[in-house]
């Protein structure tokens, strides 16, 4: 049997779907499981299990609906059995359909209910990995028991116990550590920790807001600036080898989670509840929890400018949260 899947279009949702791969897996044991990825997220492929080959999707080289369906076209030589379908937006839809594989399976929305041969209502206020896992259980009528995300490294690099990374970083403002407010974070946690290296992440668009960041640290001896410097693959390696790592509601959080790395994950907009990273061990969530707005899922925050619940985060109990992998710091 030959499977594909299409895999989520954001790097935190793509990770969330290892639990799926895995599942399917142990459904179909001998099977061949091929996956399609965003060209810009195909380097996280290789931390996956299960796969066989993937495909690289890139939006500028297949341009609009009709580029999409010249791509899922070519992939009907390749004869699949099954074609699962995880995001919900229209062009994965007729990417689908136009595999002309026998069963295709996904989710009741932008024009799945007549591309794809199986369909089903997404299911409310559940966990991402629990409404991929949502299609499998719907096509096989079994409950899958074993969730559990995550990526692997064949030679991870040994802990460096004085390293903390930092991801102050998001898509969306609503998510986004405030510049002042981040600063101040940093202030205090180089203060309670003056043994540790705070280790700045970011892509090269998020480069001008961690400089700018930094700029306002007191202790600059004490925090090193990635933002820009590297590739998923080198992000991963990161992460495999800190102690632990601090960030907002985003991908670098799904990351470091499914590697088993203590994660703290500080939350503004996004219900933890749906978007949380999903292990739950080495897992602190971070919160305000007492404006009348939390949580939200807006992208910006219509009601302050800037996102309160970020702004009003309580230092200590990051330092505490902090202080459980870093005891002799």
């Amino acid at each position: 049997m030959k499977i594909l899947i299409r895999l989520p279009n954001w790097l935190g949702d793509v990770v969330m779907s290892t639990a799926f791969i895995t599942a399917v897996k142990e459904f179909y044991p001998t099977a061949t499981i091929d996956v399609i990825i965003k060209a810009e997220l195909a380097e996280i492929a290789r931390f996956m299990p299960e796969l066989n080959t993937v495909y690289s999707f890139s939006k500028q080289k297949y341009s609009g609906l009709g580029g999409v369906y010249r791509f899922g076209k070519s992939l009907r030589v390749e004869k699949y059995d099954l074609f699962f379908n995880l995001p919900t937006s229209l062009s994965s839809a007729v990417l689908a359909y136009a595999t002309a594989i026998k069963k295709r399976i996904g989710f009741k929305k932008e024009g799945g209910f007549f591309m794809l041969t199986n369909s089903f209502k997404k299911p409310a206020n559940i966990h991402r990995v629990d409404e991929y896992l949502f299609l499998l259980e719907q096509l096989t009528g079994n409950t899958i028991q074993d969730r559990k995300v995550q990526l692997s490294i064949d030679a991870p690099p040994e802990k460096d116990k004085n390293r903390v990374l930092v991801n102050f970083n998001s898509e969306a403002s609503s998510r986004r550590m405030p510049l002042e407010k981040g600063a101040a974070i940093i202030n205090l946690l180089t203060n309670t920790f003056p043994n540790t290296l705070f280790t700045f992440l970011g892509s090269s668009k998020e480069a001008v807001f961690i400089s700018q960041l930094i700029e306002k640290v007191q202790n600059r001896s004490m925090v090193e600036d990635l933002a820009g410097k590297t590739n998923l693959v080198g992000l991963c390696n990161l992460m495999a080898g800190a102690t632990a790592v601090l960030t907002t509601d985003s991908g670098p959080a799904h990351i470091a989670n499914s590697l088993g790395t203590p994660t703290m994950v500080l939350f503004g907009a996004g219900n933890e509840l749906n978007t949380a990273p999903y292990n739950k061990m080495n897992l602190s969530i971070l919160r305000y929890g007492q404006l009348n707005c939390e949580p939200c899922v807006r992208n910006t925050c219509k009601l302050y400018g800037i996102p309160k619940c970020m702004q009003l985060l309580d230092e200590l109990k990051i330092i505490g949260a902090l202080r459980l992998y870093l005891p002799n710091a």
